[in-house]
């Protein structure tokens, strides 16, 4: 009997066994849903949420009596060897000894980190050294530096111009841009939900693959790295003036060509103003102790002819589109960029194409970041796009790149009748660095045909189109080849999947 009740009892577990074991499955898939469930609600508001305060933000038009425009250019000279120009750098370094209330300088790369086999001027060092000259000479000034985080390899180490800087008295400010939308969400929302709440410092342990020369990095770096989402600023800023460059003041980009704006007036003040949107961010408090008053450059009555906005991410974008849906028969739409990708833009300049207007397009290859080659992407697909879908309107030339990178952000839509456009800054023509996603500043600027910017501006375009004394650009078949249309396919993966640096 006992023996009867036990093997019954044993039936009975096995049967109850056996009928709560496929219970067990549906709950594994529940949690499963559930996760990308709110993996997927992470993913639209990270995207989709309200920006902070201040940000993609236009400010007025205001009247000026000048803009000033400066470049740097490295090329292959009339004997073949690399050459060299620098106006931008010069130009901070002055605009920071004639300062004597503030400066505010925002900066995406400073840093002297190279790979081990490379030789670079040490320009980031001269700027450190010229702003802590500065703060010992004048000690009542007030001096802030607002940069990115890739600067301390995001969060492994510290950054030893940046630590000098700090103790001298300077306000530093690391950039928290983690509250901007993501660009890379199906990444990002793992990120945000399994790894930010680790933090990123630590004894670095990962060779450094930005800088082989550089500190090692922690895994953790490298999780947030990936988010790709950056303060792309460049901005240098004083109680006299501002300058909008494209150019970092970084030792591996030294050797690199970019375009910077100068403005002053009134204008300065919404220039601050997005600074400390962007300061806001990382909770850093007042940029400065008192507010300052920016009046009208002198001039003579009648002499303000142009007129400038200051922009910043998604304005940038709204304007662009709009000055490039403005071209017609007889205006020319010329264009110096780093990277070209962005659907929109493109779209914008085949529609300008087809109405008559002409587009010069001068591209970098995308050859080389840092010494380091690259495989053409952005640029040479988009490029083929181009070229293939044009009436004949457009045409576009390499510039000749050596082992530096053509890094010009900047428009210039010359036009027959009415004033002509400038647009110029950090913003690459991309979904990256026009739709929100990136902290991006640019100056546009309505331009006379009489007046010294539509001279300078159309002198540059010019003579690196034409190669007016040394071999500056290129035709397009010298980076074109059969194998385009897989890295368009590769260009396309990456944009819709949003894992690109562009």
């Amino acid at each position: 009997m006992q023996l009867t009740l036990a093997s019954g009892a044993i039936t009975a577990g096995r049967r109850t066994s056996r009928r709560h074991f496929p219970l067990r499955l549906p709950r594994l898939w529940v949690a499963a849903a559930l996760l990308l469930l709110w993996l997927a609600g992470v993913m639209i508001y990270q995207t989709h949420k309200p920006l902070p305060p201040g940000l993609s933000a236009g400010s007025p038009a205001y009247k000026v009596d000048k803009v000033a425009f400066w470049h740097d250019l490295t090329y292959q000279d009339s004997s073949g060897k690399r050459a060299r120009e620098e106006q931008i750098l010069p130009r901070i370094l002055q605009i920071i000894g004639e300062s004597r209330q503030f400066l505010v300088i925002d900066m995406f790369l400073f840093n002297d980190y190279t790979h081990t086999d490379q030789q670079f001027p040490k320009v980031s060092r001269k700027l450190a050294d010229k702003l802590i000259a500065q703060k010992a000479a004048y000690p009542g000034i007030e001096i802030v530096f607002i940069t990115d985080e890739v600067n301390t390899n995001y969060g492994s180490a510290p950054n030893p111009l940046l630590e000098e800087m700090k103790a001298a008295g300077i306000k530093v400010i690391m950039t928290d841009v983690d509250s901007l939308r993501d660009s890379t969400p199906a990444y990002s929302a793992v990120w945000r939900t399994f790894i930010q709440w680790f933090g990123q410092s630590g004894k670095g342990w990962i060779p450094n693959l930005m800088a082989s020369g550089g500190p090692d990095i922690t895994a953790r770096s490298y999780l947030k790295l990936l988010n790709v989402k950056a303060n792309h600023r460049k901005v240098i800023l004083s109680e006299n003036t501002a300058l909008i460059s494209s150019g970092n003041v970084h030792d591996a980009s030294a050797y690199h060509s970019n375009i910077a704006l100068e403005v002053q007036g009134p204008v300065l003040a919404d220039i601050l103003e997005s600074e400390q949107a962007a300061a806001n961010l990382s909770g850093a408090g007042p940029l400065l102790s008192e507010q300052p008053v920016f009046t009208q450059s002198a001039a003579p009555a009648g002499d303000a002819k142009l007129e400038v906005r200051y922009l910043t991410e998604g304005k940038v974008y709204k304007y662009a589109l709009q000055d490039i849906a403005s071209a017609g028969p007889g205006d020319v739409i010329w264009m110096g960029m780093f990277y070209l990708a962005d659907d929109r833009i493109v779209d914008a300049l085949l529609a300008a194409d087809a109405r008559g207007a002409k587009i010069r397009l001068l591209l970098d290859p995308n050859q080389n970041a840092f010494g380091r080659d690259k495989i053409g992407i952005p640029n040479r697909p988009v490029a083929q796009k181009l070229s293939r879908s044009s009436t004949g309107n457009l045409a576009i030339r390499w510039y000749n790149t050596g082992e530096e990178q053509y890094h010009t952000k900047l428009m210039f839509i010359a036009k027959q009748s009415g004033p002509s456009i400038v647009l110029g800054g950090s913003t690459n023509f991309t979904a990256r660095n026009l739709d929100d996603y990136n902290l991006e500043n640019d100056l546009r600027v309505s331009v006379p045909k009489d007046q010294p910017l539509y001279a300078d501006t159309e002198s540059y375009f010019t003579r690196l189109w034409n190669n007016e004394g040394a071999e500056y650009s290129l035709p397009l078949e010298e980076y074109q080849s059969e194998m385009t249309w897989i890295k368009y396919v590769i260009y396309r993966i990456q944009t819709h999947l949003g894992f690109t640096t562009f």
